[in-house]
């Protein structure tokens, strides 16, 4: 604050401050609302109107990468990814909203999903030609993605991998099973990373990508994922664990090759908060 008072001669310290609270002030390219940000010599210091993709904002998602082929965003728990008769309560609906407000002649293609209740890293094409570049060679693009989950009970084995079939019946329930029983061919690979008597938290990658693969994989192997209604109900009682208020499962990266750039791109974001809760002590390490 006090540079830019020194540079503007006569502006008055309220002003800057409204300066920086409606980020209009930039420090070497970045967006600061810090009124003591500490400066170094050699960083430049520009002021200028946010662009319209600086204002939109949805409490939903977040846009974490975006060129003119493709978005990474970062959705919250409690969003569907797209829907056929709801579009505006969806990840799609949303991004196509920001397209128009940023005045780009697209719309949002859904390359993959995830569950209402699970948060994370998720891709969406601007055309159906990238779409399509994806789906014909998912598996060499999109070489790694990973989850981490909160689950129940104290995990036997520090790593493994969870085989099975995956079926849906008429309810939409998916059954699993170890041999093949019409369904589709599923693996998850697991490692722990901490335990408890209580919890397990937990690193998941697919091998493949199944609807509820990993909650009904986990399930399996008698550790479901904690605030899970569906495959996490004990069979004795018919309660499930929700301690922590929510699915707690989250795909935190993200790792594909761009079919247009020819670059491999990588993206990761944090474990949610609470996911740390039932370990005290490990919070500063998620």
């Amino acid at each position: 604050m006090d540079f830019l008072m020194r540079k503007m001669d006569g502006i008055s310290r309220n002003k800057v401050k409204r300066m920086l609270a409606n980020k209009v002030v930039s420090v070497d390219g970045k967006r600061t609302t810090q009124f003591d940000f500490a400066l170094e010599p050699g960083m430049v210091v520009e002021i200028g109107k946010p662009t319209a993709r600086e204002r939109f904002r949805s409490p939903w998602l977040s846009i974490v990468y975006e060129d003119k082929y493709l978005l990474v965003i970062d959705k919250k728990e409690g969003l569907l990814t797209n829907s056929p008769t709801k579009e505006k309560d969806t990840a799609q609906g949303i991004l196509n909203d920001y397209f128009i407000y940023t005045q780009q002649r697209c719309r949002a293609h859904t390359i993959h999903r995830l569950d209402r209740d699970t948060s994370g890293l998720m891709l969406f094409a601007k055309s159906k030609e990238v779409a399509l570049m994806f789906e014909e060679d998912w598996k060499n693009t999109v070489y790694d993605r990973r989850y981490v989950a909160v689950v129940c009970g104290c995990m036997e084995k520090k790593e493994g991998i969870v085989k099975s079939w995956l079926k849906d019946n008429k309810a939409f329930i998916t059954y699993s099973s170890p041999t093949d029983n019409g369904g589709k061919y599923a693996e998850t690979y697991y490692e722990t990373l901490y335990s408890n008597s209580r919890y397990s938290l937990v690193e998941l990658q697919l091998e493949t990508g199944r609807k509820n693969q990993i909650r009904v994989h986990m399930a399996d192997i008698g550790h479901p994922v904690v605030g899970d209604p569906k495959y996490g109900r004990s069979p004795e009682s018919d309660a499930y664990d929700n301690s922590l208020g929510r699915l707690c499962l989250h795909a935190y990266k993200l790792c594909f090759h761009h079919p247009i750039k020819n670059e491999d791109m990588e993206f990761e974001t944090p474990f949610p908060k609470v996911f740390a809760k039932p370990f005290p002590g490990m919070m500063d390490k998620l």
